[in-house]
């Protein structure tokens, strides 16, 4: 988000957009970022679905500052989704990224007058589709097994074999993980090729994906919704194919991988 220079006030409500869609029913009763309802702001045929958020914690300086509570993001993230979520079960929905903040209704509406063609677009391209993320992570038992060098008594005779040894065992961990890297770029090019459009993503540090190994592909997928299953048939075939890596499927999910951020978008503008 980016912030305008001006103070904001800390009473009052400004406007989360959770996403834009082009019906004008929203889920009856859906919590939105702060709990209060989510509600629809209507313009240029488009309707945004947004919940008013106080700016005690929701304005431009509490927001600044909340975004560095990772628990805070969360529960914030995690609100946010759920309103998008629910969106995509209806149908289309170009969800806004997180933190997109404005200060009242009216700006909401200018920004579906100022981007109708570009938004009205996505949303048919969206049609019937939704977004499948795969990851993959490097299998170790898929590395060749090291055999211990035979032979060479004494303790000169030790050390070399455990130098050999050991350099045997970094050599085996690197051709695994090449095998992995080979086998994650193959399982995405056949998983690119039945999906409609594609997004590679960068792999997850451990410590954020919680996996005990290194993820190789983050793979985000927007497919028909007629050829979901044929999705996930391939994805278990390619996991068979290729033991050397751990593939994880989900989804549905809403097509957050493609919707293009607008540029230099000033939410406190």
């Amino acid at each position: 988000m980016t912030a305008a220079a001006e103070p904001t006030p800390a009473t009052g409500t400004a406007v989360w957009l959770h996403g834009v869609v082009t019906g004008t029913a929203t889920p009856a009763g859906l919590p939105g970022i702060a709990g209060t309802p989510v509600r629809a702001v209507a313009a240029a045929g488009l309707v945004a679905v947004v919940s008013d958020a106080p700016l005690s914690e929701y304005g431009e300086a509490a927001l600044r500052r909340n975004l560095e509570d990772l628990a805070w993001l969360e529960r914030a993230a995690r609100a946010h989704h759920a309103v998008v979520d629910a969106l995509s079960r209806s149908g289309a929905v170009v969800p806004a990224r997180l933190a997109t903040v404005y200060r009242d209704d009216d700006r909401v509406a200018r920004v579906l007058v100022e981007r109708h063609d570009e938004l009205a677009g996505t949303l048919d391209r969206l049609a019937g589709r939704a977004e499948w993320g795969v990851k993959g992570y490097v299998v170790p038992g898929a590395t060749p097994r090291v055999e211990e060098p035979a032979g060479g008594g004494g303790a000169g005779g030790a050390g070399a074999a455990y130098l050999r040894r050991r350099k045997a065992q970094l050599s085996a961990r690197e051709e695994g993980q090449r095998a992995a890297a080979d086998g994650a770029a193959a399982v995405h090019a056949a998983l690119a090729g039945y999906a409609v459009a594609a997004r590679r993503h960068a792999p997850q540090d451990r410590r954020l994906s919680g996996a005990p190994t290194a993820m190789v592909l983050n793979g985000a997928y927007l497919v028909d919704r007629d050829r979901w299953d044929g999705f996930a048939a391939l994805a278990r075939e390619l996991a068979d194919g290729h033991p050397e890596v751990r593939l994880e499927l989900t989804g549905p999910w809403p097509p957050y991988s493609f919707v293009a951020e607008p540029e230099a978008e000033q939410a406190w503008a």
